[in-house]
């Protein structure tokens, strides 16, 4: 299919500086418009804990300033995304995931130390949480792509390994961070068996939307908001991602054109988890923009 015309990008442009943090600015202006790599980890600091980690809302959702894995978790893909995922900020991230890891290894989705914050009611406090693929699988993933080697990731990836080779029933940000992991595991071979499975597993249980116009026909996870379905290129970012092979070129091309049409009247994307305050659904709708325009450059739909 034709690439989205240059108006796509101008239209986000003027979304991220009408509506968008700091960091989301920066980010955008490095991507798109030849911005400094420093700028975007300047405003990125800004988030950064003396323990290592990383809090203050970074992940809209979880308000407060107390470090957690799924701010921590944010902060990696923005290094990532700049090259600057090495050297000793990675180590102190290395250190803080240490800290935080359940018996198992690995990293819960939230820490208790949540408590008395502000946070989303879908993501449950809880005094001893358990370790889960949804936090570790994107964060291991990313370690392994980027050559990071630390202790921490032994155990981590063994439970990665362990997580996805025990998934029979699952749901679509599951699906995505299992993906994540396998993307960037160092078996090759074993992740390419695992994501050939998961892809069976994904259309056994429609956990993807192949056919937008028949979106209704899809179902809705349990616990999401109405309408939070996921799309081939939720799963599939780019296409060098194991998760491409899920889907054939017309239902790719269907989805982007899916994703190139949801572009709002103001420049930007909607949020499509459930809102639970205006301050999130405000934060939240230049980072899903970002992800959008991303995506559609990866897969060759940007000029």
């Amino acid at each position: 299919m034709a690439g989205t015309g240059e108006n796509t990008l101008n239209r986000a442009e003027q979304f991220i500086w009408l509506t968008a943090r700091v960091l989301e600015q920066r980010r955008f202006a490095h991507h798109f418009m030849k911005g400094s790599a420093d700028a975007v980890e300047t405003a990125l600091a800004a988030y950064l804990n003396e323990d290592g980690g990383y809090g203050h809302a970074l992940e809209p959702d979880l308000r407060g300033p107390v470090s957690q894995p799924l701010h921590t978790a944010h902060a990696l893909s923005v290094l990532d995304s700049i090259g600057r995922c090495s050297g000793l900020r990675v180590e102190r991230i290395c250190r803080f995931l240490t800290d935080v890891s359940t018996k198992e290894g690995a990293l819960p989705a939230l820490l208790p130390t949540q408590r008395g914050y502000p946070a989303a009611p879908f993501i449950p406090i809880v005094d001893d949480p358990p370790a889960e693929l949804l936090a570790t699988g994107p964060v291991v993933g990313l370690l392994h792509r980027n050559a990071v080697w630390h202790a921490w990731l032994f155990r981590a990836t063994d439970f990665c390994w362990a997580a996805v080779d025990g998934l029979r029933t699952s749901h679509p940000y599951e699906i995505e961070a299992a993906v994540a992991f396998l993307d960037g595991a160092p078996d090759r071979p074993r992740a390419e068996a695992a994501a050939d499975r998961l892809g069976r597993l994904m259309r056994d249980q429609r956990l993807a939307v192949l056919d937008p116009e028949q979106r209704a026909q899809y179902p809705v996870a349990a616990g999401y908001a109405p309408g939070e379905q996921h799309f081939p290129y939720d799963y599939a970012r780019g296409p060098e991602s194991l998760a491409r092979r899920w889907f054939t070129d017309a239902e790719m091309d269907l989805a982007l054109d899916h994703l190139a049409a949801g572009q709002e009247t103001d420049g930007g994307w909607p949020v499509t988890w459930r809102q639970w305050a205006p301050g999130t659904a405000l934060e939240g709708r230049p980072l899903v923009t970002l992800r959008a325009l991303q995506t559609l450059r990866a897969h060759g739909r940007l000029d």
